[in-house]
């Protein structure tokens, strides 16, 4: 699987979010702490507030938190948002000694969209993640 770089952005401001104490965070702490551009986070928070996965509040206590528990809250939730549900060519199988090789690419997607929809920001945010 390829992350971008916008993807990679997204998953570490949700798990900012799910680390900070209850309340809204500021985009400039955010982005602060992950190094990431602000006019490029201001776009992915845009759009996770869209999708539902955060809320915000303007003005000067205002800023960003999760819409629901980092329990509730998964890899793929955040992925599915910025990339779009993953598509995955269809082979058909492949010609001879090769033909095991797509059940290896079957098991590979299928352990990976386990492991994405399994893993929480929770368990990210307390080190409970173990691969």
């Amino acid at each position: 699987m390829r992350i971008s770089a916008r993807t990679d952005y997204a998953l570490r401001a949700v798990t900012e979010l799910a680390a900070a104490p209850p309340g809204p965070v500021p985009a400039d702490r955010i982005a602060s702490a992950q190094n990431i551009p602000r006019r490029f986070l201001d776009n992915i928070l845009l759009q996770l507030r869209r999708a539902g996965l955060i809320h915000s509040l303007r003005g000067p206590e205002g800023g960003y938190w999760l819409a629901r528990p980092a329990e509730d809250l998964t890899l793929a939730d955040v992925i599915t948002v910025i990339e779009g549900k993953p598509e995955y060519p269809e082979h058909g199988g492949y010609p001879g000694v090769a033909g095991p090789l797509a059940e290896v690419w079957t098991a590979l997607r299928e352990h990976e969209e386990r492991l994405l929809t399994e893993v929480t920001f929770a368990q990210i945010v307390s080190s409970r993640f173990s691969a």
